[in-house]
């Protein structure tokens, strides 16, 4: 890698565009934990290092084990959290500048409404090939929806054709009749806008003296559409690190990932071509994020046997919350690797994955419930109103 190239407009850097971008969090600032890993039968124990110092529990060496990193961006917000805060970081304050009063997304955990449909449809459409088709019907069903939320005054427009567009508010019009605005935000905010946010993190992350930036660090992610991904990628090489990135894909296929990674790309070269020319080469273009199947590859949204207990697990030993659709694969890389032969730091990016875990939660109708894993949910007419992790030091 090079170091961090400066911008054609007058020798800016990529911090500096950065430093001069309007965000929606206030700081990029988020925990970074370390995981020893311990072997033993018939897998692995954990122990989360950063918790047990900070309680006065263990001597937070434990010489010889093998160790990761895990950025905690499940405790940005106890539902908004994760990858979604991140990609809405940069793009949240660029829908408001034009004038959005509401936002239409879809999302693949709906509360209060059956999931198993959907999810169903849509496998089987990707196995026959019909992924175009699956696509339009779900465009053509948020559209309809976003005609409803907007009204007879109201208009609806897609987050991209708003991006890298100087459109200003007419406050005549929004503010005085009342009219809605109302945008739609692609399958995981997949906009290029939405890199950038990405990208602060990373940024943030450099300058922590947990990992250098002459350091390699490699970095794992679970991949819905690989928004994610590309955009830790894409900040690396733009910021001169050596760290490299690995997705693990959930949702896909391996070419559709590639050709998403294509598309964000030159999305990204187009918006921002002060920062994309003489810093990313073509030859990038089908290589920056190194995409692996999952351990155990299954159509989207199944879970198999082990995984909850594994859950379980590591919200007993370490008080993080996994979920076993997303956060979990991710997981399960950062293990592999961490133990391994690999001489660069592993660092791992909680997603969230809160609403995957919240899903599993809604079956079950009450108050409080304890699922024998330190894990206290609140559920009440089916809709998830908290939840909380605890891990019990020292015993």
């Amino acid at each position: 890698m090079r170091p961090t190239p400066a911008l054609a407009a007058g020798g800016r850097t990529v911090a500096s565009f950065l430093s001069a971008t309007e965000w929606m969090l206030p700081s990029p600032a988020t925990q970074v934990h370390t995981i020893s890993v311990l072997p033993s039968r018939p897998e692995f124990t954990f122990s989360n290092l950063t918790t047990s110092l900070r309680n006065g529990g263990g001597n937070g060496g434990e010489t010889g084990n093998s160790k990761f990193q895990i950025v905690r961006d499940d405790l940005l917000h106890p539902l908004a959290n994760g990858n979604k805060a991140r990609k809405l970081d940069a793009l949240l304050p660029v829908l408001r500048h034009c004038g959005a009063t509401d936002i239409v997304r879809p999302s693949r955990y709906m509360w209060g409404l059956p999931e198993r449909p959907c999810r169903s449809r849509r496998s089987s459409l990707c196995r026959m090939g019909n992924q175009a088709t699956y696509t339009a019907e779900r465009d053509e069903m948020l559209y309809e929806h976003a005609i409803k939320v907007a009204g007879c005054s109201g208009t609806v427009m897609w987050a991209d054709e708003v991006i890298g567009k100087d459109l200003g508010v007419d406050e005549d019009t929004t503010d005085r009749n009342g009219s809605r605005r109302v945008m739609i935000v692609k399958e995981g905010a997949g906009s290029v806008q939405a890199l950038l946010g990405v990208m602060r993190l990373l940024e943030y992350l450099s300058g922590l003296t947990l990992f250098g930036k002459d350091e390699k660090v490699h970095i794992v992610v679970d991949s819905g559409t690989g928004t994610t991904a590309v955009g830790l990628a894409l900040g690396a090489v733009c910021l001169g690190l050596q760290w490299r990135v690995t997705g693990v894909m959930l949702a896909d296929t391996l070419e559709r990932y590639k050709q998403r990674e294509r598309s964000l790309v030159s999305d990204f070269e187009k918006v921002f071509p002060e920062i994309y020319h003489g810093i990313v080469e073509d030859a990038t273009h089908d290589n920056l994020v190194q995409w692996v199947e999952r351990f155990s590859p299954r159509r989207f949204g199944k879970v198999l046997d082990g995984e909850i207990a594994m859950c379980r697990q590591v919200a007993q030993q370490t008080g993080i919350l996994l979920d076993p659709m997303y956060t979990l694969a991710a997981w399960e890389q950062a293990v592999d690797l961490c133990c391994g032969d690999s001489a660069a730091k592993v660092l791992m990016i909680h997603t969230g994955g809160t609403l995957g875990l919240f899903g599993l939660a809604q079956r079950v109708i009450g108050l409080d419930i304890d699922l024998e894993a330190n894990i206290t949910i609140c559920v009440e007419n089916g809709l998830v109103l908290w939840a909380s992790a605890t891990y019990i030091y020292g015993s």
